[in-house]
């Protein structure tokens, strides 16, 4: 056969390119790729590669881009020559008469297409597997009989009306939801479980409980969430300070229905009383210091040198630190989640904004944009020290260049807690404006005093 193959190719071919084209469409119908082009896509340094619904992106410099521009190749190439192959080899015995049993012909050609359109696919099947082995994750299947049918319908991919879009490129609509959904499928599921068009199930319990497992961003839901009527609303500047109506706010799955019982308990290290607008500490709250690690608001605003007019709080507690900016002509932005309280309710109550979002969730904003941050002992969440650094490393790219981070009262567990954080923050190469460490007695708890660290740091110039 090899004999056969290298005397055709040495024959001399005395026919015209339309001849090729007829005597064989599909071969002279394969892309071809000049020199020059393969030079100038080799300078660029990168493949794109289609699998499955994305495109995977390899990098030169990286070993796995190496093995899969290899491998792309390697299948392009052998793909071609099995194809070369079933369309011009012929058996000898019918070499003399080619058109002697054509049935026998067309079902051989028949054989070998099934057999080129099964290697494509077992292909196309390894590639789908190198793609979760480089996203390093699964994708939620979609053929489980118990999913809901409204997270199938909204995981499908949606073609463009008009094809693809010359400004960014794509040809479709992909539904973004979070990886780790794939782990909590049969509770995405029934979160998914409603009647279109119908009232949304009281479950905004079960969504938060998905959102702490990762499961974040949630799927839309084409359903009508219960309203609660918002009456004695106020104006701004005096609903800042105006007690909040308790009918304004949604109680179900939490275990106190009123803010008495709320004020009653220590929700946590910044929030004991924080629902009492009156009587409570939430009035002398950063206009009045109780101890050393206790900074005003104007002197840090000072430090400022006037350039302070918008500001995101990371753990805001009932919005009192948005509250205090506000009377100051400063917008903030207050991240918050409704653990065993309705934060976001009262927030929002108050006339500010609160943003409902997790801490392991990517910041929604853009680089550069914020001239403060203002963050509590809820900044440390917990496990291992990288997940502190993955937090730390997005409040520095929404921070501007000479704006300021003020850690207040930030909780040190122990004296190794407090030199990890600071080695962190020296990283960073911030200006510290101000540092002070200071032993406090939880009067809930007393015993050995407790170790928290209040700075004002400033990001320095990066070029």
């Amino acid at each position: 056969m090899k004999k056969e193959l290298k005397n055709s190719q040495l024959a001399p071919l005395h026919i015209s390119n339309s001849q090729k084209r007829a005597k064989d469409p599909y071969l002279y119908s394969l892309p071809f790729v000049s020199r020059r082009e393969a030079r100038e896509r080799t300078k660029m340094g990168s493949v794109s590669l289609k699998i499955g619904d994305g495109t995977a992106r390899f990098k030169r410099a990286t070993l796995c881009s190496s093995a899969v521009n290899i491998l792309m190749l390697f299948s392009v190439f052998t793909t071609n020559i099995f194809a070369l192959y079933v369309f011009t080899y012929s058996p000898k015995q019918h070499m003399n008469n080619p058109l002697h049993h054509p049935h026998k012909n067309i079902s051989l050609i028949s054989q070998q297409v099934s057999l080129i359109i099964g290697e494509i696919d077992s292909s196309q099947r390894k590639l789908a597997q190198m793609e979760k082995l480089l996203l390093g994750y699964d994708t939620l299947d979609l053929s489980r009989p118990n999913l809901a049918s409204e997270l199938k319908l909204f995981l499908q991919h949606h073609q463009l009306p008009l094809g693809k879009d010359s400004k960014t490129g794509i040809t479709e609509m992909v539904a973004s939801v979070g990886h780790s959904c794939e782990k909590s499928a049969d509770l995405l599921s029934q979160y998914m479980s409603y009647k279109v068009s119908g009232r949304c199930p009281d479950d905004w319990s079960l969504a938060q409980k998905l959102i702490l497992k990762g499961c974040e961003p949630l799927p839309r839901r084409r359903c009508f969430t219960k309203t609660v009527p918002k009456v004695a609303l106020s104006s701004l500047p005096v609903s800042l300070w105006k007690p909040v109506s308790e009918k304004v706010v949604t109680w179900s799955g939490l275990g106190c229905k009123n803010f008495d019982c709320l004020n009653r308990k220590k929700l946590s290290r910044d929030c004991l009383g924080c629902f009492d607008l009156v009587d409570g500490y939430e009035t002398q709250k950063f206009v009045k210091a109780r101890s050393k690690n206790d900074f005003l608001i104007d002197d840090v605003l000072a430090m400022g040198n006037g350039g302070i007019r918008i500001g995101f709080d990371i753990g805001g507690g009932s919005g009192t630190f948005a509250a205090r900016m506000a009377e100051r002509n400063v917008t903030v932005i207050t991240n918050t989640f409704n653990v065993d309280a309705p934060y976001s309710e009262f927030i929002a109550a108050r006339g500010l904004f609160a943003l409902f979002l997790s801490l392991d969730h990517r910041f929604p904003f853009y680089d550069n944009v914020f001239d403060l941050v203002h963050a509590t002992s809820k900044l440390d969440i917990g496990g291992k020290p990288e997940k502190l650094e993955f937090l730390m490393f997005d409040i520095d790219r929404i921070l501007r260049a000479g704006g300021l981070l003020w850690l207040d009262n930030f909780y040190c567990a122990d004296d190794e807690k407090k030199r990890a954080l600071t080695r962190l923050i020296e990283r960073f190469g911030y200006k510290k404006l101000k540092w002070v460490v200071g032993d406090m007695i939880d009067k809930a708890r007393p015993g050995k005093p407790e170790v928290y660290l209040s700075a004002v740091l400033q990001k320095p110039v990066r070029i």
